[in-house]
């Protein structure tokens, strides 16, 4: 049996496909809490980072593409994966993993943290709509910006 609960989620997408990915995320998951945040990544302007909670319950299929699980710290807007917060332990800890070690999270404020094969990676993040997921978006029309 699944626990009980929901989860917050990341999926990356293009730019020129925002729609075609939020339409996904909708028929893929029950969304809670009513929000899809549609993240700019500042360090790329191709791309899109969609953050949303799900139901842990009610997943209508496999996890998506480019989906990862994240959590956050709210008054940092800092989100991150374990594997991230475990690096950054280390990088600021002289090496060593200490699960009491208090991360200043000021240094990390507006970014989503995740790890690939060259460690840690500080992605800058700026908020750039806040979806509902019960409306239907028809087009990239109402989002000129997003047509690269």
């Amino acid at each position: 049996m699944k626990e009980k609960g929901t989860q917050l989620l990341c999926t990356f997408a293009r730019k020129n496909k925002f729609m075609e990915i939020i339409d996904e995320i909708k028929n893929t998951y029950e969304i809670s809490f009513g929000r899809i945040f549609v993240l700019e990544n500042l360090d790329n302007d191709r791309e899109l980072i969609l953050t949303y909670n799900i139901d842990k319950e009610k997943v209508f299929g496999e996890t998506m593409k480019n989906t990862i699980s994240i959590h956050r710290k709210k008054q940092t807007n800092t989100l991150y994966t374990i594997n991230a917060l475990n690096e950054v332990v280390s990088l600021l800890n002289d090496g060593k993993m200490d699960a009491n070690y208090e991360v200043d999270w000021e240094k990390f404020r507006n970014m989503l943290l995740v790890t690939d094969e060259n460690g840690l990676k500080k992605i800058h993040t700026k908020v750039f709509k806040i979806i509902d997921p019960t409306t239907t978006l028809q087009d990239n029309s109402n989002y000129p910006e997003l047509e690269k």
